[in-house]
């Protein structure tokens, strides 16, 4: 009598993207449930667009040699994109460190599944809720006269890819901060920097017109390069060596971040 096969087993590469799946839905259904935190963190770029753009605005486009108000929105804009993105990955801490605190990672570690996939699933939850923010920040800063008609499709494409691999980047590093933190405050206050870098940054103002002690601050960090390679991109300004700077430090974050995740997940609880 002839028995059929025993059924193949899957890959690791399939089990792996299977439970990471699993664990993208989990957070997303979570961040669904719980929208207040993602909302409060998305009004923080908007209301400071719109404060330095209807009370500022005047006089920053006067300091950055515009002529009016548009200037400093063209400006701006690009700026406050990529604090968009570090403002979203608080919530990345925060979500990561209530799993750890109320014992959600644990039982995950005790099941049958890609050990890899809990953090992949914060990971890609983040970033896509960082372009969706991205997005709805960019539409605000359309209504209000944000315009980019030198831009090519290639560098739209560019654009976009830069803020994708940005928000990876500190997404890694603000899931380690989620999971050494003992409480979702910690948590919070730990990714701080991640809003605090942007106001030290070219953002608002051009690193040359800072003081000359505070210049270094704001230009050997990573939100600068990144903002003056997006601004470039969007507005057809020079981008020089930021466009490598921002790459560069955008690939070595998320190294950091991965490794420093990764190693603090698989560390036996104590």
């Amino acid at each position: 009598m002839s028995t059929s096969p025993a059924p193949a087993r899957p890959s690791r590469l399939s089990l792996a993207v299977r439970d990471s799946s699993t664990m993208l839905r989990r957070n997303l259904l979570h961040a669904r449930r719980y929208p207040s935190l993602t909302l409060n963190l998305l009004l923080t770029p908007i209301m400071l667009l719109l404060l330095f753009v209807y009370i500022f605005g005047g006089t920053m486009s006067a300091g950055i040699g515009g002529g009016d108000r548009s200037d400093y929105i063209a400006y701006l804009v690009p700026g406050l994109l990529l604090m968009t993105i570090g403002s979203t990955t608080i919530g990345t801490a925060v979500s990561v460190s209530n799993d750890m605190t109320e014992g959600i990672i644990a039982r995950f570690r005790t099941m049958a599944i890609h050990r890899g996939s809990v953090l992949v699933g914060h990971v890609v939850g983040s970033v896509l809720q960082s372009v969706i923010s991205v997005v709805l920040v960019g539409a605000v800063g359309v209504a209000i006269g944000f315009r980019s008609t030198d831009a090519t499709a290639l560098e739209w494409l560019a654009a976009f890819g830069l803020l994708v691999l940005f928000a990876t980047a500190l997404t890694w590093i603000a899931v380690g901060m989620g999971l050494i933190s003992p409480n979702a405050e910690a948590a919070s206050n730990n990714a701080m920097p991640l809003i605090f870098l942007p106001l030290i940054s070219s953002a608002f103002v051009p690193v040359d017109a800072m003081p000359g002690w505070f210049q270094p601050i704001a230009e050997y960090q990573p939100f600068t390069p990144a903002i003056e390679t997006l601004r470039g991109l969007l507005l057809g300004t020079e981008i020089g060596a930021n466009g490598w700077l921002a790459v560069a430090w955008c690939l070595g974050l998320a190294a950091l971040g991965y490794r420093w995740s990764t190693a603090k997940f698989n560390a036996d609880p104590k």
